[in-house]
């Protein structure tokens, strides 16, 4: 072993009962640690790359732990770049942990959060766009958020940031040889060209900022709360829109004292949502403190579903309960989307306009595939084609921000006439920028704090 790479050891699977649970060790003197408890037909140290071997592990004194296959995998053709042994024991809390200690008393040392991708990282198996992809890969929860990280680990931003790199590297590059040969006023590049290069790394550059709130929503899904008065069917809806009776529904006004939150997913997108109790005055402390909390739970939503009772028809936009929640809205930004229920017993005329928001039967379930489609169009915006890249980090948002600005500032200083080293100094910084992105500059502390969120065995 040597003190750059020591071997780590740790549980790659989930804790708990199971087929199977994988321990696995990467570093130096990873088979001669594993050989010390894997008995087989053969040594792990003489076993070619990528293969299994059946044997058993015994402690230091040679008693019986488990019946396991070991996978040798010979660097630098592992996912750390290292040496790697993966044990497959049988699945078990006790059973794994055992074996876990095994590895530990031959000599490995218990792998820290994230530590073996952040040596498949530092090893350049991967960048650091790369890495983030893999931990936002183990946390999708929905369809769009599993194939953004698929993207993103298959190096898409990560292409899109190099070509940018590549073209302000070359722009920084002309402008820096310029000063070399300033006394003989020599021009290596026209500067209309120069402009037009750079205008066209920001426009990808702005394009990336762009698609940020869609990659948010695919990231984390939307935020929804469905408000509204007491009786208005907020929790008939809740119901409706996952299909199963999640909450209490009750003729008795204020029955919902809490928030319930259920998540649901839309067209492969994900959508939390969270029933609230009724907008009215209140008639206890507890329900003053439901209120309290509809309304912030209104105000932090991304979207805001005001159910209103069809049949009664008491929707006044003026009326203070009403006015707050969507003065609330307007300041946060918030989308506020009208939803008449109880269209089924209504007699009347309600209003139909489009922009009078939907009209549904929360009981009986008419228009809440309408609902539901309505919904993911307001909620997503705009549409990403499948080849997009879709920017879901906010490190990297605020990454390519700072480039962005910039990169404008470099663009300014250009068309104004000033001295190339200014114009370089500015592109120089945007590139730090976008470095930052993929790994290419960093700090221990920028990645400590991304790998400590990953899981111990990841």
């Amino acid at each position: 072993m040597t003190e750059n790479n020591p071997a780590i050891s740790a549980i790659a699977t989930p804790i708990g009962v199971g087929g199977i649970s994988v321990v696995r060790i990467s570093g130096e003197g990873s088979f001669a640690i594993a050989d010390k408890i894997f008995l087989g037909k053969s040594k792990l140290n003489e076993a070619p790359s990528h293969t299994a071997h059946f044997g058993k592990i015994v402690d230091h004194n040679g008693g019986f732990v488990d019946e396991v296959v070991a996978v040798v995998y010979r660097k630098p053709n592992s996912y750390t770049c290292e040496d790697i042994v993966e044990i497959s024991c049988h699945g078990g809390y006790l059973v794994t942990q055992k074996v876990l200690q095994q590895t530990i008393d031959a000599g490995a040392r218990l792998a820290e959060p994230g530590e073996f991708t952040k040596r498949a990282f530092l090893n350049g198996r991967i960048d650091l766009s790369q890495a983030e992809a893999i931990g936002d890969l183990i946390h999708s929860q929905s369809e769009a958020a599993y194939r953004s990280s698929l993207r993103q680990l298959s190096g898409d931003l990560s292409w899109k940031i190099k070509s940018i790199s590549d073209e302000l590297l070359n722009l920084a590059s002309l402008l820096e040889l310029e000063l070399d040969f300033s006394e003989e006023d020599v021009e290596f590049a026209n500067r209309k060209s120069l402009e037009d290069r750079l205008q066209k790394a920001i426009n990808v550059v702005d394009e990336l900022l762009s698609s940020y709130e869609v990659g948010r929503i695919y990231r984390e899904g939307v935020r929804v709360a469905i408000a509204g008065k007491p009786n208005a069917g907020k929790s008939s809806l809740l119901n409706a829109l996952l299909q199963e009776n999640r909450a209490i529904v009750s003729e008795t006004p204020g029955t919902t004292r809490d928030t319930i939150s259920e998540s649901v997913s839309i067209n492969g997108i994900l959508f939390r949502l969270t029933d609230t109790a009724g907008l009215r005055e209140a008639m206890d402390n507890i329900e003053r403190e439901g209120v309290d909390r509809a309304r912030k739970e209104a105000e932090q939503s991304d979207v805001v579903l005001l159910v209103i009772d069809c049949e009664s028809h008491d929707y006044n936009g003026s009326e203070p309960s009403y006015k707050e929640l969507a003065d609330a809205c307007t300041r946060r930004n918030v989308k506020l989307i009208k939803v008449w229920n109880k269209i089924d017993i209504y007699k009347g005329t309600a209003p139909r306009k489009q922009e009078d928001g939907f009209f549904v039967s929360a009981l009986c379930g008419d228009g809440i595939d309408f609902l539901k489609d309505g919904l993911f169009k307001i909620a997503l915006g705009q549409q990403m084609n499948e080849s997009s890249v879709v920017v879901t980090n906010t490190r990297h948002r605020d990454l390519l921000s700072r480039a962005q600005r910039n990169l404008r500032l470099a663009l300014e200083t250009l068309k104004s006439g000033k001295s190339g080293e200014f114009v370089a100094l500015d592109l120089r910084g945007g590139l730090n920028a976008l470095g930052e992105i993929t790994g290419e500059i960093t700090t221990n502390d920028v990645l400590n704090n991304i790998f400590s969120k990953f899981c111990i065995g990841k």
